[in-house]
């Protein structure tokens, strides 16, 4: 397969030169068929207006606000800011923090942290996996003094996080209270289709796989064997290696309250990794619910603008 040609700074700069591009982008992915008017009913012909970021209907002069019911409502930071944002997010390999966004970007810290804990919300994804999937859980926290490692013993600090991968394809991580068969058998139900074949090491709570309908394959970790030809779980593994080496270099530490941003941000990176251009799949998935006007209802996304 070819691979496809990289999406530079300079081609974001050629999409979205200034202001009026950057809303005409995002007015083509809310109403790729046409502005429907709310009160024409039907689909008529809109002119920008000048002074703010709407569009008028050219028969009755009903306004439409594209950025209604998205985190660029009422922001008073430009919404090439706010693509641009987007674009080093999802685009940097290991992530970026707050304060390089500050650099970047040319706003405040204050508002650099709030556009990332914005575009971080958007990285939560609903994915299904099927096929072979591996399934596995890690621990995250810092290792207090004396404190061996493997698994955490009870009473500890760490937090736990499960996660499924299907081989070639996405990967889904949440944080759980325990490793418990109560905990993992939710998410696994949830997130992996039926009958499909799951990688798992020999914790006792994945036990019960084939009994709930999946094929099930497992590594024995404790007698040191990590491959027995396809049997492995070095896929989840790869992705908790990303994970841990991103929150260690980029962000240093991260709180138990905010973990789970930080996973979805890594997931989503992971799961987009082939994408020419993730940041439009952040911008369709924001404006996949946009109003049509102050009180219309939500309006599903078709497609991507042009240069996605």
């Amino acid at each position: 397969m070819k691979k496809q040609p990289r999406f530079t700074i300079a081609d974001f700069n050629k999409v979205f030169p200034d202001e009026a591009a950057c809303l005409e982008v995002l007015k083509v992915i809310v109403y790729p068929d046409g502005i429907k008017c709310r009160k024409c009913k039907k689909i008529r012909p809109h002119h920008r207006l000048m002074n703010r970021k709407a569009y008028s209907c050219d028969y009755c002069g009903t306004h439409v606000y594209p950025l209604a019911g998205t985190i660029f409502e009422k922001s008073t930071t430009p919404l090439k800011s706010w693509y641009y944002a987007m674009f080093l997010v999802a685009s940097t390999r290991c992530g970026i923090s707050a304060k390089q966004l500050e650099r970047e970007v040319g706003v405040s810290y204050k508002t650099a942290w709030r556009m990332f804990n914005q575009i971080r919300k958007l990285m939560a994804e609903d994915v299904k996996l099927s096929g072979a999937v591996e399934a596995d859980e890690t621990f995250i926290g810092g290792r207090r003094r004396g404190q061996k490692r493997g698994r955490p013993q009870r009473g500890s600090h760490k937090s736990i996080v499960f996660g499924v991968v299907e081989r070639g394809g996405k990967v889904a991580a949440l944080v759980t209270p325990d490793a418990s068969k109560r905990s993992l058998m939710p998410i696994i139900k949830a997130k992996v289709m039926p009958q499909s074949l799951i990688y798992t090491d020999e914790w006792i709570t994945y036990d019960s796989l084939s009994k709930r309908g999946f094929e099930h394959r497992r590594t024995p970790h404790a007698e040191k064997v990590y491959v027995v030809g396809d049997i492995h779980t070095n896929t989840i593994e790869g992705f908790w290696s990303l994970l841990k080496n991103g929150i260690r270099g980029v962000y240093h530490s991260v709180s138990s309250r905010h973990l789970q941003s930080y996973i979805n941000e890594y997931a989503f990176r992971y799961n987009h990794r082939s994408d020419p251009v993730p940041m439009y799949s952040l911008i369709k998935g924001q404006v996949g619910q946009v109003r049509h006007g102050r009180y219309g209802a939500y309006a599903p996304i078709k497609k991507l603008a042009g240069g996605a």
